[in-house]
């Protein structure tokens, strides 16, 4: 089995948590996926920017603030 890191981005009402993850990969079925652990994770990450708990997410996460970019005339 071949694992490798990738990064997850979790797009939540105005934060965007950039979550670093594990996928593993084989021969057997259906590749590449996530550890259970790691499901987990993001669950708990898009849990916590949904209830506005910004702090918790940031202990597993790097969080950031959406916002709108004024357009020059």
């Amino acid at each position: 089995m071949r694992t490798y890191k990738r990064i997850k981005y979790i797009h939540e009402g105005e934060y965007v948590a950039e979550v670093d993850v594990e996928l593993m990969e084989n021969e057997n079925g259906w590749a590449p996926y996530l550890s259970l652990d790691d499901a987990y994770k993001l669950d708990d990450i898009r849990t916590a920017l949904r209830r506005g708990e910004v702090a918790a997410a940031c202990r597993q996460a790097r969080v950031f603030e959406k916002r709108p970019v004024a357009v020059c005339s």
